[in-house]
């Protein structure tokens, strides 16, 4: 069965479809929110959440997006919700002129790139999205790690194209910046 035909038996309260959609997503779903959350259990937790969320709304979803688009926005929701429990755990990064100076700008010619270790590179990387307030970390993944168009982020998100795009400049900033005062400690 193709995924229109199986939301429409779900919608009609089809269990079997219902559980081939779930089935369909878990994985993206869980490797989004992990992304976002960088801990299994909350990942696990949001990804429920959002199964759950799916499951009481399906009847609501009209198909004017893609389910996947729908689902991304859900976790994101949930994400959103668990980081405004606990937000002071963030790095404000609203300050444009705090992102960009020249001391902020790596002079990358002198980055010893051949001698160090992809792991050592992906942990720091890791770390600095980990610094990332969910509503940048959100827009960042979903553009630069899962691919999506700048339209279909804005959808996800409830933004505007600019937004999507002015929060994207600011996390790629921010990473700039993070990355760059690691290689040069």
């Amino acid at each position: 069965m193709d995924e229109q035909s199986l939301i429409l038996e779900a919608q009609a309260g089809n269990s079997k479809a219902l559980a081939e959609l779930v089935k369909l997503y878990e994985k993206t779903i869980y490797s989004f929110a992990f992304k976002v959350c960088r801990n299994p259990e909350k990942a696990e937790n949001t990804m429920q959440e959002t199964f759950i969320s799916m499951v009481k709304s399906l009847k609501q979803f009209d198909g004017k997006s893609k389910l996947s688009t729908w689902l991304y926005r859900i976790t994101a929701n949930h994400c959103l919700m668990e980081y405004r429990k606990r937000k002071h755990n963030y790095v404000s990064i609203d300050d444009d002129d705090a992102l960009i100076s020249e001391d902020s700008v790596a002079d990358w010619a002198n980055v010893p790139s051949f001698t160090i270790e992809n792991s050592e590179l992906k942990s720091v990387l890791d770390n600095a999205i980990q610094k990332l307030s969910p509503e940048y970390r959100i827009v960042f993944l979903l553009r630069d790690v899962e691919g999506l168009s700048t339209e279909e982020t804005g959808k996800i998100t409830d933004l505007s194209v600019p937004a999507v795009k002015s929060r994207l400049h600011r996390a790629r900033a921010f990473l700039r910046k993070e990355i760059s005062q690691t290689f040069k400690k």
